[in-house]
């Protein structure tokens, strides 16, 4: 019998690139909750398929309603779930803790107790985050799983509480759930309150003429370890396919680390526009801010044998490619 997913945030940058995968490389049937009102941007090349429910389809329901997750996850009846929804931008989490904290909490625990209820033995993948570990010392990079969680946000807050709910549900009640804490991972489609996308939508915006050759920043000083989202689905596939090992939780990232200013060095370098200034914006920082991001990722690679592909300047054009066919598609943005 056909294996079903069941992709919660299938809208996202991770959701979308993750339903493309599984439709490339199984022949599993997808089932994608989404909000009403979620932009479908980045599965607009999905909606052929999601119309003709060709392998794929479409849910509707939002993490803070159980109801509405609990009717989700009888229609889709899920093999594997893939827990991916969440508020997920750690600076907006300054302006809307509770929104925040309820999302990712309460929405994970309806997402476990529906399928607890409904005695769905899926394999399910609870996805929480990097950030859990939030301020970490020098003595302690590469950062492994045991590592202290200090979180540095209400978004990291959150994710704890999310990591904690994979592991719980898995201990008391048998489910084979794992989590995962990824680290800093982008590339087409991502949205653009992250320092990376945002830089790569000022430049595109900059060589189309529409912005003065400034790029706004923050903080530039946190060192970062870059995967491709590419990568990052394909360990999500690999996570729930090799080796599933209830109640685990495991750090995965990508090799290649450096700072945010060197991160910005590259897509500036890669611009045909070559004298951008670049400015910082009080307003584009946070409170406290995670600053030292490098995963050791030994365990996860045992267990499954995965290990990234895509280079980091891979990444980064293809991210800067993705804003400039955006930028050639709309040309009025809201500059952020």
């Amino acid at each position: 019998m056909t294996k079903r997913a069941f992709i919660t945030g299938i809208t996202g940058m991770v959701g979308s690139h993750l339903a493309d995968y599984l439709l490339k490389n199984t022949d599993w049937e997808i089932y994608g909750l989404c909000r009403w009102r979620s932009p479908l941007d980045n599965i607009d090349h999905l909606l052929s398929r999601i119309n003709n429910k060709d392998r794929i389809q479409l849910v509707y329901g939002d993490l803070r309603d159980y109801i509405s997750i609990h009717e989700a996850v009888v229609t889709a009846r899920p093999d594997y779930v893939f827990h991916l929804a969440a508020q997920s931008y750690p600076k907006t989490s300054f302006d809307s803790p509770l929104d925040t904290l309820e999302t990712n909490i309460q929405g994970t625990a309806n997402v476990l107790e529906a399928l607890r209820k409904n005695k769905i033995k899926a394999i399910t993948h609870v996805c929480a985050s990097s950030e859990v570990f939030g301020r970490v010392s020098k003595e302690k990079l590469p950062i492994d799983e045991e590592c202290t969680f200090h979180p540095a946000s209400p978004y990291a807050i959150s994710k704890v509480g999310t990591d904690l709910l994979g592991r719980h549900y898995a201990e008391a009640y048998d489910m084979q759930v794992m989590t995962t804490r990824m680290f800093t991972h982008t590339g087409p489609r991502r949205g653009d309150v992250f320092a990376e996308s945002t830089f790569a939508k000022q430049i595109a915006m900059i060589e189309a003429g529409l912005i003065p050759p400034v790029v706004k920043t923050g903080n530039l000083n946190s060192l970062r370890t870059f995967a491709d989202v590419r990568d990052a689905v394909r360990a999500y596939y690999m996570l729930v396919t090799v080796n599933p090992v209830a109640g685990a939780y495991y750090n995965i990232g990508g090799t290649y680390t450096c700072s945010i200013r060197e991160m910005l060095d590259t897509l500036l370098s890669m611009s045909s526009v070559k004298d951008i200034q670049v400015e910082t914006e009080q307003e584009r920082l946070r409170p406290i801010d995670a600053d030292l991001q490098v995963p050791n990722t030994t365990k996860f690679k045992a267990v499954t044998g995965w290990k990234p592909e895509i280079p980091f300047e891979q990444t980064m054009r293809d991210l800067l490619n993705y804003w400039r066919e955006q930028v050639q598609r709309k040309k009025s943005f809201l500059i952020r």
